[in-house]
C-alpha cells in the first residue's frame, strides 16, 4: 500500500513527502493517546486501526499539503483493491506540534519540521457499507 503512495503525483514531481508506517499495536496506543490528549477527547483509537500510514512533508514545501493529499487518494484506492477498510485521520494535523505528540513523532522518525497532513488508518471492516446503485452516486447531465 504504501509503495501505492509513493506513485502518486506531486508538484513538479519532486515526491517531498515522507510515508511512516506503524504496524504495531503499542506504537499506535502510544500516538492516539496523545493525540487523544491533545484534542481533549477521551477514548480516541483512530477507529481501532491495526496499523497506519502516516503522510508527512516539510512545512516550508509549499505544495506538501496537496501532494499528501494525492498520495493518500492512492493509499485509499489500494487499500479498496486489497479488501481493507481505510479511514482519513486528519486531527494529527492540527495537534502534530504538541509536545507529546511531536515527540512521539519524532521518536518514529518524523522530522521536526514536518507537518503530518493525513494519517490512513488500516483495518479491516467491521461491517460493510449498504449497498449503492451507480445511479445512486453518479449524476447524469
Amino acid at each position: 500500500i504504501a509503495l501505492a503512495a509513493c506513485h502518486a503525483p506531486s508538484a513538479r514531481n519532486r515526491q517531498m513527502w515522507q510515508f511512516t508506517v506503524l504496524d504495531k499495536p503499542e506504537l499506535l496506543k502510544k500516538l492516539y493517546t496523545a493525540v487523544g490528549e491533545a484534542l481533549e477527547r477521551e477514548n480516541y483509537t483512530f477507529y481501532g486501526a491495526t496499523a497506519m500510514i502516516l503522510c508527512s512533508a516539510d512545512l516550508e514545501n509549499p505544495f506538501g499539503r496537496e501532494d499528501c493529499a494525492c498520495a493518500m487518494e492512492n493509499i485509499y484506492l489500494a487499500a479498496h483493491a486489497l479488501d481493507l477498510g481505510a479511514v482519513w485521520i486528519n486531527q494529527v494535523t492540527a495537534v502534530c506540534n504538541d509536545e507529546k505528540v511531536r515527540e512521539i513523532l519524532r521518536s518514529l522518525g518524523v522530522p521536526d519540521t514536518h507537518v503530518v497532513y493525513g494519517c490512513a488508518a488500516l483495518g479491516y471492516r467491521v461491517g460493510e457499507p449498504a449497498e449503492k446503485q451507480i445511479s445512486d452516486v453518479i449524476v447524469w447531465a
